[in-house]
């Protein structure tokens, strides 16, 4: 069975990105997959810094790079700030990236995001896509952009425009199917 990790960018109370992680878990499960949800307040990171790796990566870093490498999926959900990604989710990959072997070659990463504006986090999940190819992550196709977050999803967490849904759907897909072989 196929083993799913799912997190989100944001650990604010009520994120519309941890509605979207917790939706992806459901819809991996219903796929077939053994799914483990994380929030990273649970991996404590410091801003990094090489003087900070000098002294040996935080206890957090080794075991959410453990965790990373566990999966064969790894779904991220994302806010978007200022057109970019959130400095917990920059931090968390910067940390992740130093750790031996890398945590970004064994599963297939999928991403996605809410945002309250109508282009819902395009622009942070291309930085995403882009940053993750360049430390050797395989990132499928489909980028789950959704937004505006206040009518995007309904009181049970799904998703209620039909064009998304089909995206939902088509992302899992992907995430299911691509492999990074034996």
């Amino acid at each position: 069975m196929k083993t799913a990790l799912t997190l989100s960018g944001s650990i604010r109370r009520g994120s519309v990105n941890q509605m979207l992680q917790a939706h992806m878990g459901r819809k991996l499960e219903a796929a077939g997959v053994a799914v483990t949800a994380i929030t990273l307040a649970d991996f404590p990171l410091p801003i990094f810094s090489e003087d900070l790796e000098a002294d040996g990566a935080p206890e957090a870093a080794g075991r959410l790079a453990e965790l990373w490498r566990r999966h064969d999926i790894v779904f991220i959900a994302t806010p978007e700030y200022n057109g970019g990604l959130p400095p917990l989710l920059v931090n968390t990959i910067t940390w992740l990236s130093r750790q031996k072997p890398s945590p970004f070659r064994q599963p297939v990463f999928g991403i996605g995001g809410v945002s309250s504006g109508k282009y819902g986090t395009i622009f942070a999940l291309s930085h995403l896509r882009d940053s993750l190819s360049k430390i050797g992550a395989l990132v499928v196709p489909t980028l789950l952009g959704i937004g505006p977050a206040d009518t995007a999803f309904d009181g049970e967490g799904r998703p209620v425009e039909p064009a998304i849904i089909r995206k939902v759907d088509q992302i899992v897909g992907e995430m299911t199917q691509f492999s990074r072989g034996p």
